[in-house]
């Protein structure tokens, strides 16, 4: 039987009930793509899980209990699909990159799934060879994981989706802070690096509108909406704008950062570090270019994100 004409991909998303992984999970369905959740027998005890997963059940969404460690279950759920994205832990504070591998190993059995979007949603992990520790083995272990889809011919589109807005954007990029400071802040170098502050829920939008569009196919998908390409003192003024008020700064020297990184907790190191390659070394001041990597704002240009201001304004 051929495809009906208009019929939208089937879609599986894992780690589905995280923090972008349930924004995907929306826009999935939000776009028309059958969407198929893949949950963990262990989630039967974690309440506020398991709610969330009848909500996706509620709105549509098909649930399949499986488990990257269970290979079979993951070639049962596979071949229900067209489309695999994935969203397992890939930060600083929870990582499990590499058991991607798994997966690539029972998409490649499978062998008919049409497009891969594995978990990355943040910089582009090949111009990050540079990276310093403890952050670098992010960057490390998210590229290991684009060498064996390549190796194994599995089609595929990176998100390289920037800096996710409630962790940077919503605290003026305040490390550890989730909401902007009324006060004081603290300022990187000059704050004069720029940086691309895109909401999550746009982040999931654009990933799911580049599962079947074949100018993504093979490519990594620059997330770069052109009005929050801002430096941290744009973004600063910004809110101070939106509050009435200035704040006391605080500039801090590039030596200054880097000494502070044993004097935080490990996880928040590797935030440490991180910050350092965005605000001093200036890793997201590049264009697009290339054969392999593709532009937003090329291919979609009429989607409406959200502003850093609006997204500011949401704390006033």
């Amino acid at each position: 039987m051929g495809v009906i004409e208009g019929e939208k991909d089937k879609v599986l998303i894992i780690g589905a009930t995280g923090y972008l992984g349930r924004r995907l999970v929306k826009a999935s369905m939000d776009l028309g793509h059958p969407t198929f959740v893949l949950y963990r027998p262990e989630v039967a005890s974690d309440a506020e899980k398991v709610q969330m997963l009848i909500g996706f059940k509620m709105q549509g969404a098909t649930l399949l209990q499986g488990s990257l460690d269970d290979h079979n279950s993951l070639v049962t759920a596979l071949r229900q699909v067209d489309v695999v994205v994935s969203a397992v832990a890939g930060n600083h504070l929870r990582h499990a990159v590499l058991e991607q591998l798994k997966l690539i190993e029972a998409i490649k059995e499978v062998g008919t799934i049409k497009r891969f979007l594995p978990s990355e949603f943040g910089m582009d992990v090949d111009r990050m060879e540079h990276a310093i520790p403890p952050g670098a083995y992010v960057f490390t272990d998210k590229r290991v994981v684009r060498r064996a889809i390549e190796k194994a011919n599995i089609p595929y589109t990176y998100i390289s989706a920037n800096c996710c807005a409630g962790y940077f954007l919503a605290a003026l990029a305040q490390l550890g802070h989730f909401m902007p400071p009324t006060d004081h802040a603290l300022i990187y170098g000059d704050g004069d690096k720029k940086c691309i502050w895109v909401d999550e829920d746009d982040m999931a939008t654009y990933a799911m509108m580049a599962v079947d569009d074949p100018r993504a196919l093979n490519k990594t998908l620059y997330l770069r909406p052109r009005g929050n390409i801002l430096t941290q003192m744009e973004v600063v003024h910004t809110w101070e704008k939106i509050i009435g008020k200035e704040l006391k700064k605080t500039f801090i020297s590039q030596d200054e950062w880097l000494s502070s990184i044993d004097k935080v907790a490990p996880p928040l190191q590797i935030g440490v570090a991180h910050l350092y390659q965005i605000f001093y070394h200036g890793d997201l001041e590049f264009e697009v270019e290339g054969p392999h990597g593709v532009d937003s704002n090329d291919l979609f240009p009429n989607h409406k994100y959200v502003t850093a201001e609006a997204y500011l304004k949401r704390f006033a």
